[in-house]
C-alpha cells in the first residue's frame, strides 16, 4: 500500500512521447513539431529556442487550441489521469483553465478593452462556477491580492486601458490561477516588461509554483532569463527538442545549436568585437 502511495506521488504531472503538430493547407503539410517528449514534474521546465522552432505550437497542442487543419498525434499525452488525446471536446473546455491555463505573451492583445478587469478575472471563475457571482467577486479580489496588486477594490472596476504593464500581466496571471489549475503554461509572460517589473513578475510565478505545487511550462527565447529562474530545460529546433538539460548545467551544453545560443548573447564582462553568428547544420534536421 505504502510503495503504490509513493509511486503515484512520483508520476509525473505531465508525460508527451512523440508529439508531432502538422498544418495543412490543401496539399502543403508543414510539420511544425518533429516528435517532441517530455515529462513535466512539479516543476519549472522552459522551453526555449528561436522565433518559429516550435515552442509555443507544444504549449497550444496541449490545450487543444490550434486551429482544425492543424493535425495532433502523440504515442502518449497524459496529464495525470486524463489522456489528452481522447477526451472530448466538452471534457476538454471543462480542463482548459480549470486544470491547465495558458498565460499569453502581452495582456494588450488578450484583455478585452470594453470590459473592465476584475469582471474579466471573474468570468474565469464564473466558466467553471456558473451562478455564483457573489463568490466570484470576492475570489477575485482575493486573487488581486495574491498577484501583489495594491488597492484590488479600485483595481477591480479599471479597464485595460487603465492600467500598466506590469499590472496588466498580474491581471493575467490572476486570471489564469482563479481555478487552481495543477499546469500553467506560460508563453513569453515577460518580454513586453521592462527588467524591474520582469523581475517582479517572475518571483510572483516563482511564489506561487512552490507555494501551490504547480507545474509550470515556461516558453521563452530568453536563455539567460530561463538559467535562473528555471529547473529543467528543452532546446528546440526547427520542431525537434535537441537538448534536455539542467538550467544550472547550461554552460556545459553539450548540442552545437544550445552552445550557439549560448555564444551569441552578449556578455559585459567579457568582451567581444563580434558576436559568432550561429552556423546552422542540416544533420540537426534529421537528429
Amino acid at each position: 500500500m505504502t510503495s503504490s502511495i509513493l509511486a503515484a506521488s512520483n508520476a509525473p504531472l505531465l508525460d508527451v512521447r512523440d508529439l508531432h503538430v502538422d498544418f495543412i493547407n490543401g496539399r502543403a503539410v508543414t510539420n511544425a513539431v518533429r516528435g517532441v517528449s517530455f515529462e513535466l514534474g512539479r516543476e519549472k521546465l522552459a522551453i526555449v529556442g528561436e522565433s518559429g522552432s516550435g515552442k509555443s505550437t507544444v504549449g497550444r497542442a496541449l490545450l487543444r487550441l490550434h486551429p482544425k487543419k492543424a493535425r495532433i498525434t502523440a504515442t502518449r499525452m497524459q496529464f495525470g489521469d486524463v489522456d489528452l488525446q481522447r477526451v472530448s471536446e466538452a471534457q476538454m473546455r471543462d480542463i482548459r483553465g480549470k486544470r491547465i491555463s495558458m498565460i499569453m505573451q502581452d495582456p494588450k492583445y488578450s484583455l478585452n478593452p470594453v470590459v473592465c478587469v476584475g469582471d474579466q478575472i471573474a468570468e474565469a471563475w464564473l466558466t467553471h462556477h456558473p451562478g455564483q457571482k457573489a463568490a466570484a467577486k470576492a475570489k477575485v479580489l482575493e486573487m488581486l491580492d495574491v498577484v501583489r496588486i495594491r488597492q484590488p477594490e479600485r483595481v477591480y472596476q479599471l479597464y485595460p486601458h487603465e492600467i500598466s504593464g506590469g499590472q496588466g500581466q498580474r491581471i493575467m496571471i490572476a486570471m489564469m490561477l482563479i481555478t487552481d489549475p495543477e499546469l500553467v503554461i506560460a508563453d513569453e509572460p515577460t518580454s513586453a516588461l521592462d527588467v524591474s517589473v520582469r523581475l517582479q513578475v517572475l518571483g510572483l510565478l516563482d511564489d506561487l509554483v512552490r507555494e501551490r505545487g504547480l507545474g509550470l511550462i515556461f516558453i521563452s527565447h530568453d536563455i539567460n532569463l530561463v538559467r535562473s529562474f528555471c529547473d529543467r530545460v528543452l532546446v528546440m529546433y526547427a520542431g525537434r527538442v535537441v537538448e534536455s538539460i539542467a538550467a544550472r548545467d547550461l554552460d556545459r551544453a553539450q548540442h552545437p545549436y544550445t552552445q550557439g545560443l549560448i555564444n551569441a548573447l552578449p556578455d559585459i564582462h567579457h568582451r567581444r568585437d563580434h558576436l559568432p553568428v550561429l552556423q546552422r547544420q542540416a544533420s540537426w534536421l534529421s537528429e
